[in-house]
């Protein structure tokens, strides 16, 4: 089982949030989710993020694959620098 760090697409019609979640990679974006990390509002301004650190390096550690926009989410968050040099301290 492969499990990815990806959104997961919540709201209404035209006023979307996301949930940043641990799933299955074969499960649908919106389907099963094992865990939930934290959330990302791209709807207000700045965006509202809000990131478990500690859920998320649990998850990178244990070789979850982050999707694209939920590694620059984390990029911007200063949690991939951290799994990152923590990596390399090994």
């Amino acid at each position: 089982m492969a499990v990815k760090l990806r959104l997961k697409r919540m709201g209404s019609k035209g006023k979307p949030y996301y949930r940043v979640v641990a799933a299955d990679s074969r499960s649908p974006r919106d389907g099963r989710i094992i865990e939930t990390v934290g959330n990302y509002n791209p709807t207000k301004n700045p965006a509202e993020v809000h990131i478990d650190a500690e859920l998320a390096m649990k998850w990178l550690r244990n070789g979850a694959q982050p999707t694209d926009t939920v590694r620059s989410i984390l990029s911007k968050e200063g949690i991939m620098k951290r799994f990152h040099e923590e990596k390399t301290a090994k």
